[in-house]
C-alpha cells in the first residue's frame, strides 16, 4: 500500500447510523478520481464515536462494497481485548492492514508497557496476515508513539508491525523513521508532504482534506522525482482551506456540496455541523481554489 489515501469520512443518519450507499459510493469516487486507497474508520471516519456493532458493519460494507487491496481499517482502543477483536473481525473480511492507536488512556504509559500491548495484540492475531500500522496522533491520545519502540516491534515482526500513520505534523518524526527504518512503511497525514516523498522516502499520505480535489495530491504523486512548486502550493493552500474551520464537519459538508446529499453534513458528538456562515465561507474559498 502506498500513494495517495484518503481517510474518508462516514455519513450518518440524524440518529447517528451510519449509512451504507453513501459510504461507498463516496469510497468508489475516491478511488476512481485519484486515490490510491483508502483510511476506513480513522479519525476521519469519527469511528471512536461509534459502538463495536457499528464499526464492525462499516468494516464489513467496505470490505463488500470496495476493493479490499486498496483499504486499510482503524482497529485501535484503549481496551487491548476490543482491539485485538476489530482486528481479528478485519482480517476476517480480508483487509490487509489496521490502522492501532496506542492506548491512550492510563498516562504516563513507559515504553515497555506499550511494547507489553503491542506484542499481546501480535500474539492474539497469531498466524493471520493482517498487518499493523501505528497510528501516531499526540494531539488527540496525548501520547506520542517513540521510534525507539516502533523500531523494537518492526526489528522483531517487521511483517506485523510494517507502517505508520504520523498525524502529529513533525516531519523530523517521519524522516528519522525511514532514515532508521527504511522498509519501515511511513505516511505523513499531509498530502502536502508528497512534495518531499521521494527526498524523504515516505509511502505516500493519509490525509482527510484529498477526500476534496484527490486528483491534484495524484498528480504530485505521480511525478514526485520531481514536484511542481505551484503544484505543491496549491494543494498546500486547499489543506489550508478546509482546515481552516472544524475539520471533520469540512470534509463532510464538501461531500455533501460535490454530491448534493444534504445527509453527509451530519456529524456525531461533540463535532457540531458547520452553520451557514462556516457553509458560506468555506464554500467560497473553494470555489476560487477550482478556478484556479
Amino acid at each position: 500500500m502506498q500513494g495517495v489515501i484518503a481517510a474518508v469520512p462516514t455519513p450518518i443518519t440524524p440518529d447517528g447510523n451510519p449509512i451504507r450507499d453513501l459510504f461507498t459510493a463516496h469510497g468508489r469516487w475516491a478511488l476512481e478520481n485519484g486515490c490510491d486507497g483508502l483510511n476506513v474508520l480513522g479519525s476521519t471516519g469519527e469511528a471512536n464515536s461509534f459502538a463495536g456493532g457499528a464499526r464492525k458493519a462499516v468494516m464489513a460494507w467496505a470490505a463488500e462494497d470496495l476493493d479490499r487491496s486498496r483499504l486499510m481499517v482503524g482497529t485501535g482502543t484503549p481496551s487491548l481485548a476490543e482491539t485485538v477483536d476489530l482486528t481479528q473481525a478485519a482480517d476476517d473480511l480480508g483487509f490487509k492492514v489496521a490502522l492501532v492507536l496506542p492506548p491512550y488512556y492510563y498516562k504516563p504509559a513507559s515504553e515497555d508497557g506499550l511494547f507489553d500491548w503491542y506484542a499481546r495484540l501480535h500474539e492474539a492475531l497469531g498466524a493471520r496476515p493482517i498487518a499493523i500500522y501505528f497510528y501516531n496522533f499526540p494531539q488527540m491520545t496525548g501520547l506520542a508513539i517513540p521510534v525507539s519502540l516502533i523500531e523494537r516491534l518492526h526489528g522483531m515482526w517487521p511483517q506485523r508491525f510494517a507502517g505508520i500513520k504520523d498525524s502529529s505534523g513533525d516531519l523530523a518524526y517521519c524522516r528519522e523513521l525511514t532514515s532508521r527504518l527504511p522498509d519501515l512503511k511511513v505516511f505523513p497525514s499531509s498530502e502536502v508532504a508528497l512534495g518531499e516523498a521521494a527526498q524523504s522516502g515516505f509511502a505516500g499520505c493519509i490525509s482527510a482534506t484529498v477526500n476534496e480535489a484527490p486528483q491534484l495530491s495524484a498528480r504530485l504523486w505521480s511525478n514526485r522525482a520531481d514536484p511542481d512548486p505551484e503544484l505543491v502550493s496549491h494543494i498546500t493552500d486547499y489543506r489550508s482551506t478546509i482546515s481552516a474551520q472544524p475539520l471533520i464537519p469540512s470534509v463532510k459538508f464538501l461531500v455533501s456540496r460535490r454530491t448534493g446529499d444534504p445527509a453527509w453534513r451530519h456529524v456525531l458528538p461533540p463535532f457540531r455541523e458547520l452553520d451557514d456562515t462556516q457553509h458560506t465561507v468555506l464554500s467560497q474559498a473553494i470555489e476560487k481554489l477550482e478556478a484556479v
